[in-house]
C-alpha cells in the first residue's frame, strides 16, 4: 500500500527512476481501486461518474510512474507512446514495464534499489 501512496505524493513527478515493483504495486492498487469505484457507481445508479473523477485524478501520477519506470532503464519517457502502435503496442509497454532496470545510475539518476536498500 505504502507504494501506492508514495506515488500519489510524487502526483506530477516526472524526473527519476522507479523500480519495478514501485510500478506494478502502484497498477495493482490503481486497477483495484477502479474496480471498486466501478461497482460503487454501478450500485448507486450514476453513470460512470466516480470512475471518470478517479481515473482523471490518478492519470498525472500513473504518467509519472510509468516515465520514471521507463527512466530506470534509460530510455526517454517518450518511450510510453510506443503503446500508440496498433496491435502489438501494448505487449511492448508491458515488455518495456517488466524488464529490469539499469543497476548502475544512468542519466535519470542513481538506481532507485541502491536508494532503498
Amino acid at each position: 500500500m505504502h507504494y501506492y501512496i508514495d506515488v500519489l505524493k510524487k502526483y506530477a513527478v516526472f524526473s527519476g527512476r522507479a523500480r519495478r515493483q514501485e510500478y506494478w504495486m502502484f497498477l495493482l492498487f490503481d486497477i483495484a481501486a477502479l474496480i471498486i469505484v466501478s461497482i460503487i457507481d454501478a450500485l448507486a445508479g450514476t453513470t460512470p461518474l466516480l470512475y471518470a473523477l478517479y481515473a482523471l485524478a490518478t492519470f498525472l501520477p500513473s504518467l509519472g510512474v510509468s516515465i520514471r519506470r521507463l527512466h530506470d532503464q534509460g530510455k526517454s519517457g517518450w518511450w510510453i507512446l510506443v503503446g500508440f502502435i496498433p496491435l502489438v503496442g501494448w505487449i511492448w509497454v508491458i515488455v518495456l514495464m517488466a524488464t529490469e532496470g539499469q543497476p548502475n545510475p544512468n542519466q535519470y539518476g542513481p538506481s532507485p534499489k541502491a536508494v532503498h536498500a
